[in-house]
């Protein structure tokens, strides 16, 4: 009887092994065929050095479709970039060592720099361009260094095999992958547009009774939408009809920032209101949304958010129209009202996107839109490329002293590690060290496989098992990886062994010749750690406060401006300024940042809306205050303004004006109140 029951337990428990042992295996076989591909393709043409085409294959093949195709589009354009440097650099310097060695640390300096400044595999793409440029260069430079006439037939060469690789890899990918980033981030931006307008929604609706915390809520809400920025780049990669609507989907974020910027304000209020008050004005708001609408926010509706999103996006708008038209008699009634609709028109811009990536029509204009650079700091970027000139350029002058043959090498492991891993701010030491693990490793496969297997087989489909007992158990062990330390180590692990394999027709077993090429990647990695450790990025702690004087400044001026930019840009600065914010952040310096958002974007409104009722002179009055950081006199300013607007017997629209200022001020005045040490600091104005 044990031994029936025991049966169908072992058999499920090994259907579920092999079912979750699939996609890793698969990627695994995937990697193989990539790097075996990039190989055959570059001996049949008969290139010089063919492991740079696998090599590249092996950096660009990733688990996911979309990221393999977008981080290989951006290498190949950092990859071109960097050939057409080195060979301008040469050109300009023939002669002259000691001018061309600076202006190539130079240049792996500013590459850093732009990679920090630039984001995903934009990033990627700019770090590519500065240690292209090195391996190119380590080829023509000789034992002591110095430029060669034949870099231009080199850059071509390596230019050529890297594109290789790249290219092998997205055809093995594409054929075998189809994809799935369009329909996760469609499933990541109902769940989020579902959670914020629940949480929202429960809160209006205990507001009187027993109005909830929701501090917790909103944060983890908003740590989950600054992770959609990889997602959407996997979508990008992935489909053509999304990249050509790329800024778009950049609106479907914003909106859910902006819906938990207004949720949050919401909230401040109605602590600050009597329960009879808030019951009272919240009933009124609650009964202009649509039942239907109401059930569609409930957990168990989210299929409908994916199945049928222009139907919610259409109620959305109804709504937000209704309410928009919705008679108050209260400011803090009107304050509640505009809010609840900005929360409503935020969710309708996100089941737009949603519509778009379901193929629906899409109320955004397709095409591109011209963004500007919005850097939130540009001191940690600046660090970045003085530490990588500084590094790249200590050893060059080691490779100089020595005169040692392989020193080109490690100067170009040391542009890939500092300048690949500068954005990564305080994770760059550990992520150093880790390469530096990963190069070991790389080192005892790639020997175990050319002493030890290579020399039994003779052709390339042996050369290509055996490079399969390795590749594959690499890429598992890469899926598999449970942290991403892990991850991390495997995923360079075929890397580091597809370049120290350096297959050539005929092979060559040079034992003396493998070693001081391992030795010179590991010294080059290990070089890189002690790097980040004596020139380290800066702290969490610093950039945070650095973040926020910078916001406490850019606020200052925004309120005292004569033509201060518009709402929209000053979100998009804020934004930025909230996704460059680091994890370690105090909860209390992202209410600070979220705080100075909201202040910014109500004294807009106000002077918008301020000529209409004779009340520039007074708010001007008090925006002065404010960024003098006099929070007590302007808030009394502000006060001051608000009884008297009270007092004018206004009718028709101006009465419906008159209560939004009056509303504005009363959310400005309860934001300053409630953050006045902040805005108070002698931060430049």
């Amino acid at each position: 009887m044990n031994a029936h029951a025991a049966s169908p337990r072992f058999s499920g428990t090994l259907t579920d092994a092999l079912a979750a042992a699939g996609p890793p295996l698969l990627y695994g076989v995937r990697l193989w065929a990539s790097v075996c591909l990039a190989m055959f393709v570059a001996f049949w043409l008969q290139l010089d050095n063919p492991y740079w085409a696998g090599t590249s294959a092996a950096a660009v093949c990733l688990p996911q479709l979309g990221a393999s195709l977008r981080k290989g589009c951006f290498r190949m354009i950092g990859t071109v970039v960097g050939a057409v440097a080195i060979v301008l650099l040469t050109a300009c310097f023939p002669q002259d060592r000691i001018a061309f060695f600076t202006l190539l640390a130079l240049w792996g300096g500013t590459c850093a720099f732009v990679a920090t400044v630039l984001r995903n595999f934009a990033s990627y793409g700019a770090a590519l361009a500065g240690y292209t440029a090195a391996i190119v260069g380590a080829e023509t430079l000789g034992a002591t260094g110095g430029a060669s006439s034949d870099v231009f037939l080199l850059a071509i060469y390596r230019a050529s095999e890297i594109c290789i690789g790249i290219v092998c890899a997205g055809v093995v990918l594409a054929g075998t992958d189809l994809g799935g980033a369009q329909r996760r981030l469609a499933a990541s931006l109902a769940n989020l547009a579902a959670d914020i307008a629940g949480g929202f929604t429960r809160m209006l609706a205990l507001a009187g009774r027993q109005l909830p915390d929701t501090e917790s809520e909103r944060r983890e809400l908003l740590r989950r939408v600054m992770g959609l920025d990889p997602m959407i780049e996997q979508a990008l990669g992935e489909s053509s009809y999304l990249r050509y609507r790329s800024t778009t989907l950049q609106t479907a974020v914003h909106g859910l920032l902006a819906a938990l910027v207004c949720w949050r304000g919401v909230a401040t209020h109605l602590r600050h209101l009597p329960d009879d008050t808030s019951q009272r004005d919240v009933e009124s708001i609650l009964r202009g949304i649509p039942s239907e609408l109401r059930r569609a926010w409930g957990p168990s509706s989210r299929d409908r958010w994916m199945a049928d999103p222009t139907t919610l996006r259409r109620d959305c708008q109804e709504t937000e129209r209704t309410l928009l038209t919705l008679t108050t008699d209260t400011p803090s009634q009107r304050l509640l009202v505009d809010e609840t609709a900005k929360v409503l028109n935020a969710i309708a811009c996100v089941l737009d996107e949603l519509a778009l990536l379901a193929g629906a029509p899409s109320r955004t204009p397709a095409g591109h839109r011209n963004v500007p650079l919005s850097v939130a700091d540009w001191l940690p970027a600046v660090v970045n490329g003085a530490r990588a000139f500084v590094a790249i350029g200590a050893v060059e002058l080691l490779w100089i002293v020595t005169a040692w043959p392989n020193g080109g090498l490690a100067n170009v492991f040391v542009a890939i590690v500092v300048v690949l891993l500068s954005p990564k701010g305080d994770l760059a030491y550990v992520s150093a060290l880790v390469f530096a693990l990963t190069a070991a490793a790389g080192t005892v496969a790639a020997a175990i496989g050319e002493f030890a297997v290579l020399p039994a087989v003779d052709t390339f489909a042996g050369f290509c098992a055996v490079i399969g007992l390795f590749l594959i158990p690499i890429g598992f062990a890469t899926v598999r990886s449970r942290t991403p330390a892990l991850t991390a180590v495997f995923g360079g692990m075929g890397v580091v062994f597809t370049r120290l394999l350096a297959p050539t027709n005929p092979m060559s077993y040079d034992t003396a010749q493998f070693y001081n090429t391992a030795l010179a990647i590991f010294v080059g990695c290990a070089i890189a750690p002690l790097t980040f450790r004596l020139l380290p990025p800066l702290s969490p702690a610093l950039r945070a406060s650095r973040l926020l004087a910078l916001t406490l400044r850019d606020l200052r001026r925004l309120v005292i401006s004569p033509l201060p930019p518009r709402s929209e840009d000053w979100e998009r600065r804020m934004y930025d300024r909230l996704a460059a914010l680091p994890n370690q952040a105090e909860s209390s310096q992202r209410a600070q940042l979220l705080a100075a958002l909201s202040v910014g974007t109500n004294i807009d409104h106000l002077r918008r809306l301020a000529p209409r009722l004779g009340a520039v002179t007074e708010l001007d009055a008090a925006t002065a205050s404010f960024a003098q950081g006099n929070s007590t006199v302007a808030i009394a300013q502000l006060h001051q303004l608000d009884r008297r607007l009270a007092s004018n017997p206004n009718t028709g629209s101006e009465k419906d004006d008159a209560l939004r200022v009056r509303g504005r001020l009363v959310a400005l005045s309860e934001l300053i109140a409630e953050h006045n040490a902040y805005f108070d600091l002698r931060a430049p104005a």
